[in-house]
């Protein structure tokens, strides 16, 4: 991810369709995220307008993609993001390297960026006393395919990797799967359909179908299963 780029993925607008899929992910994240929250790859804003919620002061749209901070920005104006919200051009990178926030948050981003770990320690050196990491991430590098290479992902995680990937000063306060049963659509488009991007009917069927029952059944399992992976770090 760099200042100034434009995305080369075309998948943002589709992935705005799946409303359950938002649902979960808030239902998930939104205890982790309260004080001032900067938001690292905000993109059109359909993450910011599900997670950015009661309890959160500030929440700064941090967007590299020229563009898509400009719709940032008008969507602020109009009302279409919660007053809360300011957006900026840029990276983290960009910011003074300083304690700022209270959480700093990649939904599908990290896996874009090709020195994560460097990015972490960033991230790291920017939260306040008791400040967070939140990271959800495409799970398991196996199901790496088309579609991850077309919308420039370097890789996938599993929950194993938080270890490695926990930067000095934090520590780990979860790794969990998501999506149990999304991970067999997934497994099924790679080996079978093989295709770099999905249609809207296929998102549908998933969001409508599938994670309904994922957000049934990934408890049951102790979060041990699924497409998608959640670490969170803290700062003691």
């Amino acid at each position: 991810m760099t200042s100034g780029a434009a995305y080369q993925g075309t998948e943002l607008e589709l992935f705005q369709h799946a409303r359950n899929w938002k649902r979960y992910v808030a239902q998930r994240l939104r205890p982790y995220l309260s004080g001032n929250v900067v938001e690292v790859g905000a993109g059109l804003g359909a993450t910011t307008a599900a997670l950015c919620g009661p309890g959160v002061s500030d929440w700064l749209c941090l967007e590299p993609d020229p563009a898509m901070a400009a719709q940032l920005t008008a969507s602020i104006a109009e009302g279409q993001l919660p007053p809360a919200c300011r957006a900026r051009q840029g990276i983290l990178a960009d910011l003074p390297e300083a304690p700022e926030f209270d959480v700093a948050l990649y939904v599908d981003v990290l896996e874009h960026i090709e020195d994560d770990r460097a990015e972490l320690l960033q991230a790291a050196h920017r939260l306040h006393s008791g400040g967070r990491i939140v990271v959800l991430s495409p799970a398991h590098q196996w199901l790496f395919s088309p579609f991850d290479a077309a919308i420039g992902h370097f890789r996938r995680y599993r929950r194993a990797d938080a270890k490695a990937l926990t930067p000095g000063g934090l520590v780990l306060e979860r790794a969990d799967y998501l999506d149990s049963v999304g991970l067999a659509a997934s497994f099924a488009n790679k080996a079978l359909l093989r295709s770099s991007m999905p249609s809207l009917g296929q998102v549908l069927t998933w969001d409508r179908l599938m994670v309904p029952i994922s957000r049934l059944i990934d408890p049951v399992l102790g979060r041990r299963v699924g497409k998608s992976v959640l670490f969170v770090w803290r700062r003691p």
